[in-house]
């Protein structure tokens, strides 16, 4: 039920940064294409610099200057010269460059060379980055910058990548509001819609707004049933055991509600189902349920499907700022901002959305666990 996506679509490298590759990309050509310098100084005979010293220069004819985007037009011959820049093609007969700060230019057309190179010194050989038919990126590859940089390299500008999973997002209730209308007594403003839009979009899914539903049976099946043009479904409120709270008898209508209410805190509303056999993810309605639940139960099925690694959230080992009471036989996931080397408490309740917007990441309390003392060290996963 949860499945890795299998639709792919072609995009720009400049567009493709977490994208992930669906087809191995290989090298067409050798980078770089050519023999290059590394250096600026001159392009020599190797040969022709060995013993040289500040006391005992060898002196070498200069015959051209190359810069980077020219070609050499001359073959270097024993006891001369090409004045080169870094990146430029190292001409034909050479095989060394000298520093440019171990030599001197006379107005004479020579050049005086204070110290030996051995042969291929100060050169970048053709293919030494990446070989003409090697692979550069395997399927399952995430794309990152150096990445992108590696097929740039080869001169592609679309990659193919697996598409996205696109998950329609559905609030419920008669009294949320969208974000710019009027708030009328007794509604509030949709927080979920938007918390968890950006919760997708960070691990690799295209979240899909639809408009609130009415909590109602006809309007909520209708909902649905719009939603189910997309990969996943996630909507949130409507999953309690309250009597208006009628989403889960329409998901056990539609298809199967594989199980409802878990044994943690905040968030214990919880449900997954499928319909058609697409995913389904009811999340509670109180922001911090939410979005808290979105981190810990909704970034790992979202991340297979889109075929991403495993998220490893970044961890912090700190003692805890303040005695915590928890929840006996509920697993607690709580909230906490960091100051002066200490994990400080900052959840409020489950329907204030600054126990999260004030927090730097998470303690999880174990559900035999009723006291964690103030000095406990703890593990903090990060936002």
């Amino acid at each position: 039920m949860i499945l890795p996506i299998e639709r792919t679509e072609r995009v720009r490298i400049d567009r493709s940064s977490g994208r992930v590759v669906a087809h191995a990309v290989g090298a067409q050509a050798d980078v770089p294409p050519f023999a290059r310098a590394a250096m600026d100084g001159y392009a020599v005979r190797a040969a022709d610099t060995f013993g040289a010293s500040t006391h005992d220069p060898r002196v070498l004819s200069w015959i051209e200057t190359v810069f980077t985007g020219q070609v050499p037009t001359k073959l270097v011959g024993p006891r001369q010269c090409t004045e080169i820049a870094t990146g430029a093609p190292v001409p034909d007969g050479s095989d060394a460059v000298v520093m440019v700060e171990e030599t001197e230019k006379l107005p004479d057309h020579t050049v005086r060379v204070f110290g030996p190179v051995y042969p291929g010194q100060n050169v970048t050989k053709q293919g030494a980055d990446i070989r003409a038919g090697q692979p550069v990126l395997e399927p399952g590859d995430v794309l990152n910058p150096s990445r992108i940089g590696a097929i740039a390299a080869l001169g592609v500008i679309e990659v193919e990548v697996y598409a996205q999973p696109r998950v329609a997002i559905l609030s419920t209730g008669n009294e949320v509001v969208e974000p710019g209308q009027a708030l009328e007594p007794g509604h509030i403003y949709d927080i979920n819609k938007f918390t968890l839009s950006a919760v997708l979009r960070e691990h690799g899914a295209c979240p899909v707004p639809y408009p609130t539903a009415p909590d109602n049976v006809p309007d909520l099946e209708r909902a649905l049933k719009a939603c189910l043009k997309e990969d996943v479904v996630l909507f949130s409120g409507g999953s309690s055991v309250g009597e208006r709270d009628l989403i889960l008898d329409v998901v056990a209508r539609m298809g199967e509600v594989l199980f409802h209410g878990i044994a943690v805190k905040p968030g214990k509303p919880t449900l997954f189902g499928t319909i058609g056999g697409k995913p389904v993810f009811g999340m509670p309605g109180y922001p911090t349920s939410c979005l808290s639940n979105a981190y810990m139960l909704l970034i790992g099925p979202i991340r297979k499907i889109a075929r991403l690694p495993e998220w490893a959230p970044r961890i912090a080992r700190l003692p805890l700022g303040q005695r915590v009471v928890s929840t006996t036989g509920r697993h607690q996931f709580y909230t906490v901002r960091i100051g002066d080397g200490q994990a400080m408490p900052a959840f409020k309740a489950s329907g204030d959305i600054t126990s999260m917007s004030q927090a730097d990441g998470y303690i999880e309390i174990p559900p035999h666990v009723d006291v964690v003392e103030k000095g406990e060290p703890v593990d903090v996963r990060l936002f």
